[in-house]
């Protein structure tokens, strides 16, 4: 699944982010797009409040492309 927040400033983008991991089945992995800075430092933090876990995130020309993996059961 793919959540994509670019062009929006925070709090938007861990707003959609929060929705989207919410609706998700347990241990799905979703990947934010995001051109906000700040969710470099807000996801990290939104993820540990909703008991999941950050994957990676990587920067590449302005965008952010942060993985997590939703609350629940894990594999490996």
């Amino acid at each position: 699944m793919i959540v994509d927040a670019r062009g929006h400033r925070c709090p938007t983008p861990s707003l959609k982010l929060q929705k989207a991991v919410r609706a998700a089945a347990p241990g799905l992995r979703i990947t934010l797009l995001a051109t906000d800075p700040m969710a470099r430092i807000d996801v990290p933090f939104l993820m540990t409040d909703l008991g999941g876990r950050v994957i990676g995130i990587e920067e590449a020309d302005g965008v952010l492309t942060i993985e997590v993996e939703t609350p629940g059961a894990r594999t490996g």
